[in-house]
């Protein structure tokens, strides 16, 4: 639904939809979602970086710690955008 404000979980586990797959790009990374055909382009590093981490760690904090983002909060906010597009999800 849109336009519900969604508060993306930190503390909990995330990784790549099963059905993403993600492409290093000279601008940063496409993320493709076989499933919903959605296209999603990554131009700022650090969030690449992130999303490639986050599936080897016990939660997104940890993962954003591990690649040295100080400013959680405009990193967790694009991780919610990545979330309600379908191409991060819980962890099982």
């Amino acid at each position: 639904m849109r336009g519900l404000l969604t508060m993306f979980d930190l503390d909990a586990r995330w990784q790549l939809h099963p059905q993403v797959a993600l492409r290093p790009e000279p601008f940063g990374a496409l993320l493709y979602h076989f499933g919903t055909r959605k296209l999603s382009f990554l131009k700022n590093l650090v969030v690449v970086d992130v999303v490639k981490a986050i599936g080897e760690h016990s939660t997104a904090r940890a993962a954003l710690q591990a690649v040295g983002v100080e400013d959680v909060a405009v990193y967790a906010k694009a991780l919610d955008t990545l979330v309600n597009s379908n191409m991060l999800v819980r962890a099982s």
